[in-house]
């Protein structure tokens, strides 16, 4: 049985924060600059995640007991709590924003059909592939927000940038386990690059007509002006840079590990102030816990 590369370990811990009490104060475009097509964006984003997130768990747990590596069980211990949290506060999200008048149900029903019909379909080993693949996604996304503040703060509204800096933090902690898994218990790699490829035009190509749907239905898209100016502005944030996708397509290298992406230093960075002893998230990590 094939083990965990000999790279330095990452601590993955389970976080248990809770972000409901400040999002109730949302409105209706939070995005920066009450910007349309970014509200919609990033509300359709989270309406992907907590179906995606229980999809991940599934995918990585059903091999965890093929796992000897005793670094990368409790890396994998690590990343069921992390997926598990993350799927139930962006959960939280969503039920707001539907209250809001967003899509968002309607959506998260769409992504639980759609992941169970591939589960029946494709084999485990399949699914651990594309859970691989949109792993190196999230990391991509995590990474952009972690180090860039313009692409940090476009979600406008302060909880909801807490809550998606709070997901990206975790999503590098944990970026190399599902692939880890999946050489550890003999994945190929022609497999896994070709997943890659289909599911990295796939989920772009969904990711934007969700988002279509979800404008189609506000009533401030057919302003004057209002849907052509969003969209310039879109087209210019830092989620548009040709080094996103550059990075996406890094995943297709046939030696290709998420930690030759360093983050550590940034982890590190990040851990210290969302969770350190005066970081700015302990009080979300108390109250839950209480």
């Amino acid at each position: 049985m094939l083990q965990q590369s000999n790279r330095q370990p990452t601590e993955v811990p389970t976080r248990r924060v809770s972000f409901s009490a400040s999002l109730q104060d949302l409105p209706v475009h939070f995005a920066t600059d009450n910007d349309l097509i970014l509200s919609h964006f990033f509300a359709t984003l989270s309406s992907v995640f907590p179906d995606g997130e229980d999809y991940f768990v599934r995918s990585v747990r059903r091999f965890r007991d093929q796992v000897t590596d005793p670094v990368l069980r409790r890396q994998v211990a690590g990343f069921i709590g992390q997926e598990s949290l993350h799927g139930r506060e962006h959960r939280v999200l969503n039920d707001r924003l539907n209250q809001l008048g967003y899509p968002t149900q309607r959506f998260e029903q769409l992504v639980q059909r759609s992941l169970r019909f591939r589960e029946r379909i494709a084999t485990d080993r399949a699914n651990l592939a594309a859970t691989a693949a949109m792993e190196h996604f999230t990391a991509t996304l995590a990474q952009l927000a972690l180090t860039n503040e313009t692409a940090r703060i476009l979600p406008g509204h302060p909880a909801i940038c807490d809550l998606l800096t709070w997901h990206a933090l975790e999503e590098s902690e944990h970026k190399a386990v599902a692939l880890d898994v999946y050489r550890a218990v003999g994945g190929s790699e022609r497999t896994r690059i070709w997943t890659m490829r289909l599911l990295r035009i796939g989920l772009i190509v969904g990711i934007g007509l969700l988002t279509l749907i979800s404008l189609l239905g506000d009533r401030a898209t057919y302003r004057p002006g209002r849907l052509r100016a969003s969209w310039r502005h879109f087209k210019g944030t830092p989620m548009m840079h040709r080094s996103v996708w550059t990075q996406l397509c890094d995943y297709d290298r046939a030696d290709f590990h998420p930690d030759d992406h360093d983050t550590i230093a940034l982890v590190e960075q990040w851990r210290s102030e969302l969770f350190g002893e005066s970081g700015r998230m302990v009080g979300l990590l108390a109250s839950a816990e209480s």
